[in-house]
């Protein structure tokens, strides 16, 4: 558990924003990225377990979140921009490559910073959320459309406004209930006529991961700065597949280890547990280790020994050897 009296805040200027990041320790750097609908503070667990064996741990708050910027366009919240906000950020501490751990849509952006710039990255952890490559043949909303309906979380969080007038109707704290303690395999998908923060439910007792403190710290932030930021995200990806052509057909290079729970949103469902356990996904990250957790989707929160102990594990194989690239 990380002892906020050690981490230390600051605001950096990166890629046109203000990025609010949390940093503790010295030596090489890792980034840890977050995902949907979290902050810096999903990592407070590994924060001060990675800066105690000997790294320079930040942790930032992602465009749109917590005390970093929140552009008004969704469209300045596509991959290109999310990778960028990470090039200045190892621009500002001087370094040129990084250990870099991601989860959810952070290791999205993880592996596109992975494909995109292999010569910033020493090495890659991501959790939760394998990379898929982008077809040229597949639009992505009408894909999931086909796929899931109109329920689905993706198509219900296109249109701006929906889905932050459906969170409106419930306290902050409930909201991030509603979404943090999911814990089932199902993907997503509210039934027809239904908004997706209505179906999820509001358990009555919390698990033992997580406290009504910590709970209550995200909700302050996104009190603070609403959920419109966080859902641009989602509201970018029909650019997706226009803006990945240049890398079509590329593979991710650096070393990578993908750490998934057993019982994560869509493992059985959506067939992601066959996926991250055949040859396509090994094809596309030739230097590819894969390791399954019993647990569900916000794995570093709910078995923190356990995730930081691979992480560790995984990095410290390379921090003693010169760039890849």
């Amino acid at each position: 558990m990380v002892k906020m009296s050690e981490v230390s805040h600051q605001r950096i200027k990166t890629n046109g924003i203000w990025m609010h990041i949390a940093e503790q320790g010295t030596g090489p750097l890792v980034l840890l990225l977050h995902g949907f609908p979290e902050i810096w503070y999903s990592w407070r667990h590994q924060i001060g377990y990675l800066a105690k064996h000997g790294y320079h741990v930040v942790a930032p708050d992602m465009r749109g979140y917590g005390d970093t910027d929140s552009p008004l366009s969704p469209s300045s919240y596509c991959l290109l921009h999310l990778v960028g906000d990470l090039i200045d950020l190892l621009d500002h501490f001087g370094q040129q490559q990084a250990f870099v751990v991601g989860h959810d849509y952070g290791a999205i952006v993880a592996w596109h910073l992975s494909l995109f710039r292999p010569d910033r990255v020493k090495a890659l952890v991501a959790l939760s959320a394998p990379y898929f490559e982008a077809s040229s043949s597949i639009r992505s909303i009408e894909s999931f459309r086909q796929g899931f309906g109109e329920g689905c979380y993706v198509c219900q969080f296109q249109e701006p406004g929906r889905a932050e007038r459906s969170f409106a109707r419930y306290d902050y704290l409930t909201v991030m209930k509603k979404f943090l303690l999911y814990n089932k395999t199902d993907y997503l998908v509210a039934p027809p006529g239904m908004e997706l923060i209505d179906y999820l439910e509001t358990p009555a007792k919390l698990p033992p991961w997580i406290t009504e403190e910590d709970l209550q710290v995200y909700a302050e932030k996104f009190e603070e700065s609403g959920f419109t930021g966080a859902l641009n995200y989602f509201r970018t990806i029909e650019s997706y597949w226009e803006l990945m052509g240049p890398w079509r057909g590329k593979r991710i290079s650096v070393p990578a280890k993908f750490i998934v729970g057993d019982k994560d949103i869509g493992y059985d469902a959506l067939g992601t547990g066959e996926y991250v356990k055949g040859h396509v996904f090994k094809s596309l990250v030739p230097n590819l280790e894969v390791v399954i957790l019993d647990g569900h989707h916000f794995i570093q929160q709910e078995k923190p020994q356990e995730v930081s102990h691979e992480i560790l594990s995984f990095i410290s194989k390379f921090s003693t050897e010169e760039s890849f690239f």
